[in-house]
């Protein structure tokens, strides 16, 4: 009983501080907020939270594995925005990712931290999860946010795939690589047998009669393909960071309602997203970052080569006008930093101080997207692309 009483009073508080990474959403993002206070009550701060304990660890990783769905969804590959910009996210991302890859090896040798090629994943990758939102939100539209479209969602897809893979050694890459293979076949598999059920009076009358029941069956449905990818990623060596992504895409291409998105949202967004960067921040140890000189210069590296790189491959790919803009806009990095700061603390291939270092990297990558979406809005026409081709 008393291990039970302590459960709930450490969830309690971890919700709780948790609740106030929206309250600080004016002056700063909710998820970095969320980071802030989890390091206040884990490692750095009072050490209240032992993230590595109890059911922490479980509710961390499906945490993650529902923030990587949640930047899937953002990603349909049909959709009429993203082939209108296809091509030219297509040019951009192959601008950045060879700048990226020089800029990793710059900050390598800087910092000497022997990871160049996963240092210029990181620089390459965007956030879909954060950039996509803001569009929305602002309804932008217009070819300059089909191509952020485009752009941001080819390089998420190509970043997810290639990160864990850089955090590997040279004799788990293979295995790894077969995994990955394996979840996005099963992925695939699982597409196709659902596009072709859910036309079926079968499946239909489930339909209803859950909606009639209040029984959420998609919903349960679409946890079930999530953890389900999740356990073929850790039984084949392969990362959760993808199972998640996958399921995320697969989901969003069998066009579920309004309400599945609502259902989720309170899921994923209401608890479990916000409890793993909570749990996050807890285990990151910012004592370690401000007391080693070159995590903290990883860190401001990080998030000047991810603006930089990004307003060039815009300079030269982006169709006019303010070009910058577009790059500002493109830089933001969150979700896939915290998946590697995640990774590499649990497989211990990042100290401590520079898995935080990676953290912050992404959180001040957040200014400049920040002022490149309020300078879009002053500039774009207003709709909502984003959701125009689907129900």
């Amino acid at each position: 009983m008393e291990s039970t009483t302590t459960l709930f009073e450490q969830l309690t508080l971890l919700v709780a501080v948790g609740l106030l990474g929206p309250a600080l959403a004016g002056a700063i993002p909710s998820v970095v907020g969320e980071l802030a206070v989890g390091a206040i009550v884990g490692t750095t701060g009072f050490g209240w939270i032992n993230a590595g304990t109890g059911p922490f660890p479980a509710f961390y990783a499906l945490g993650f594995s529902m923030l990587m769905l949640t930047a899937g969804t953002h990603v349909d590959i049909q959709s009429r925005t993203l082939r209108s910009g296809f091509f030219r996210g297509v040019r951009a991302f192959a601008v950045t990712a060879v700048l990226a890859l020089g800029a990793g090896f710059v900050v390598a040798a800087a910092t000497g931290l022997d990871k160049p090629l996963f240092l210029g994943v990181l620089i390459a990758g965007g956030s879909a999860a954060v950039a996509f939102p803001i569009i929305e939100e602002r309804g932008l539209s217009g070819p300059t946010i089909d191509f952020l479209i485009a752009w941001i969602a080819i390089a998420d897809a190509s970043t997810v795939i290639v990160m864990p893979l850089t955090l590997s050694g040279n004799s788990s890459v293979g295995l790894a690589l077969l995994g990955d293979a394996g979840v996005l076949v099963v992925g695939a598999a699982v597409l196709a047998v659902m596009l072709r059920v859910e036309t079926t009076w079968v499946a239909r009358g489930a339909a209803a009669r859950s909606i009639r029941e209040g029984w959420a069956l998609h919903l349960r449905i679409s946890v079930l393909l999530l953890v389900g990818l999740s356990a073929i990623a850790a039984v084949a060596g392969a990362s959760t960071l993808l199972a998640g992504f996958v399921a995320g895409a697969v989901l969003v291409r069998l066009h579920k309602s309004k309400r599945l998105d609502i259902q989720f949202t309170g899921l994923a967004n209401g608890f479990f997203v916000p409890l793993f960067f909570v749990l996050l921040g807890a285990k990151l140890d910012l004592r370690a970052l401000f007391g080693d000189a070159h995590a903290l210069v990883l860190a401001l590296a990080m998030g000047v080569a991810a603006c930089v790189v990004h307003v060039v491959a815009a300079m030269v790919a982006a169709p006019a006008p303010r070009r910058w803009v577009s790059g500002l806009s493109a830089s933001a990095q969150l979700g896939l930093p915290a998946a590697a700061a995640s990774i590499g603390l649990q497989t211990q291939t990042l100290s401590p101080a520079i898995a935080s270092a990676i953290v912050a990297g992404a959180c001040l990558s957040l200014i400049p997207a920040t002022v490149g979406s309020v300078l879009l809005a002053r500039t774009l026409p207003a709709r909502h692309p984003l959701g125009s081709d689907r129900d």
